[in-house]
């Protein structure tokens, strides 16, 4: 008998704590197999009050204000699980959720995590965008090319969307405060243990309101900055803890390429370095993120790579910004499109 334990983190979530605690209660899953756990990261709003009237049905543990790392590293050690299953305090789960999760665990003995599709739910339009892969597959880190796939399961793998055996929070241990979130380094160390499954069905809805770092495809300096540092801890840390369980340095490269050039962009964009550093990140960005391209493609790549040196790094990525927004690609489209490396998705 598999038994599960949801983890959910909140943080000042009056609006949204009672939902999100509510399709947790409502899973057609055995309330008897499962244990809800609550950290409250130390909340200045009703949240506490509103999490008082789902006891005793939740376990609720209230700690000073330390950010995501720091409430996970306290509701881990409180697990008693075979299976862990995370939620975020403004996101929710249709009923579905965890029968779905350990039905894939229970099938594929050798998995050590699960992911799933999402609906993205705009809190300002009610708007609901599935965002479902189209088929079922398994990621993992088992060579440079498997790594470079698996970047692109990280949306499916993210806080309310992922599940994982206990065996991977064992591995990972404590986490370091300054790592900010735990889904990317939580989901590594499954795929570095075993096997990750990416389920084609929309199991959480993803809710999209003000305060969500990665709301708008280009953040204001503010949240582009803690994007950065989150991003350059994560580079500290992941190789050498992944490399202590296992990964080679040859994948390890190969994973944290697109991160490596997405954290150097934004020093550029934050710090508005030389020319010549656009130039090399763009060139090296070019060759990483496309495998064929046409003559008259490259080209036209030819002469971005040269508009690099007439101007700032941030007014470069300043007008790449308004040409993206404006989706001005289209009229590029007669010198035919680049094929991407597979698994590879740098803005």
């Amino acid at each position: 008998m598999i038994r599960v334990s949801v983890l959910v983190n909140t943080y000042n979530h009056e609006r949204f704590i009672a939902q999100a605690i509510q399709s947790v209660l409502d899973q057609d899953f055995p309330a008897g197999q499962m244990e809800i756990i609550v950290v409250d990261d130390g909340s200045t709003d009703a949240t506490p009050q509103i999490l008082q009237r789902f006891l005793p049905r939740i376990r609720y543990i209230r700690k000073d204000n330390g950010g995501q790392i720091s409430a996970f590293n306290t509701g881990v050690a409180e697990v008693r699980g075979d299976i862990i299953a995370f939620l975020d305090g403004d996101d929710w789960w249709p009923p579905s959720k965890i029968s779905a999760v350990v039905d894939a665990f229970e099938k594929n003995p050798d998995i050590t995590a699960v992911g799933h599709g999402f609906i993205r739910a705009r809190e300002e339009t009610r708007a609901q965008e599935p965002c479902v892969p189209a088929e079922s597959y398994q990621l993992s880190l088992k060579n440079p090319d498997a790594a470079r796939f698996a970047y692109s399961g990280r949306p499916f793998l993210s806080t309310s969307k992922l599940a994982v055996r206990k065996s991977v929070l064992r591995a990972a241990g404590r986490l370091p405060d300054n790592l900010i979130f735990f889904d990317v380094p939580i989901q590594l160390f499954a795929m570095a243990l075993g096997t990750a499954i990416i389920l084609n069905q929309p199991l959480c809805f993803y809710r999209l309101h003000g305060e969500n770092l990665y709301e708008t495809r280009h953040p204001d300096a503010k949240n582009l900055r803690r994007r950065y540092q989150f991003i350059s801890a994560q580079l500290d840390f992941l190789p050498d803890a992944l490399a202590a369980v296992g990964v080679s340095r040859e994948t390890l490269a190969a994973l944290f390429e697109a991160d490596k050039i997405a954290c150097e962009q934004m020093r550029l964009v934050l710090e508005n370095g030389w020319p010549w550093e656009t130039l090399n990140l763009e060139r090296r960005r070019f060759r990483s993120a496309y495998t064929q391209h046409s003559a008259s493609y490259r080209m036209f790549k030819s002469l971005v790579l040269a508009s690099t040196l007439l101007m700032s790094p941030r007014r470069f990525y300043s007008l790449r910004d308004w040409y993206a927004a404006r989706n001005l690609r289209r009229f590029r489209k007669p010198l035919g499109e680049p094929v991407p490396t597979p698994g590879i998705q740098l803005q």
